[in-house]
């Protein structure tokens, strides 16, 4: 397993010609870098300006990435009432919005007959996927890349029917 730089994950979205496609099934993810976002929000004092401020990097390179005419797509599945987590991702999504993704929502429920690989992926132009690894409380376990042809034809595949049925930011409702 790998671990990606911030350098090596910039250079992947600066080298992307058409489109990433991002597809996120799990209900907690427990990364170092949201811990202190997450206690704030939690005690009711979420600032979105520092939220925002927080992953500056990310969303500029979103908007450099879309500038270019990349489309850039994200889509959650979600379990339902959803976590605790999911509602802190929801409210602070309009940043990756405003950046240029486009953001959907699919209940898992909705998800049972869709052929999905097992972890979370980016997927570039068509033919490079990093999967993401978490571990079981979803703190981050690494990274690995394939351009293995049957790895890019599920993910592209599993992405493209989630996004058929999901639902689009601005009209999912976190229960």
């Amino acid at each position: 397993m790998e671990e990606l730089t911030r350098d090596e994950w910039i250079e992947m979205f600066k080298s992307a010609e058409e489109r990433v496609l991002h597809l996120e099934m799990r209900d907690v993810y427990a990364v170092p870098e949201e811990e202190e976002q997450i206690i704030r929000w939690r005690a009711g004092e979420y600032d979105p300006a520092s939220d925002e401020k927080d992953r500056e990097w990310w969303l500029e390179l979103m908007q450099e990435t879309t500038a270019r005419g990349v489309d850039v797509r994200r889509a959650r599945i979600v379990s339902e009432p959803v976590t605790e987590y999911i509602r802190y991702e929801h409210a602070g999504t309009p940043f990756n919005l405003r950046a240029g993704e486009d953001i959907r929502w699919l209940s898992r429920r909705r998800a049972s007959m869709i052929a999905l690989p097992g972890n979370d992926f980016w997927l570039f132009d068509g033919s490079l996927v990093v999967f993401n690894h978490f571990s079981g409380d979803g703190a981050w376990a690494g990274t690995e890349t394939t351009s293995h042809h049957a790895a890019v034809q599920l993910c592209r595949t599993a992405f493209d029917a989630v996004w058929e049925l999901a639902t689009p930011h601005s009209e999912y409702k976190p229960d």
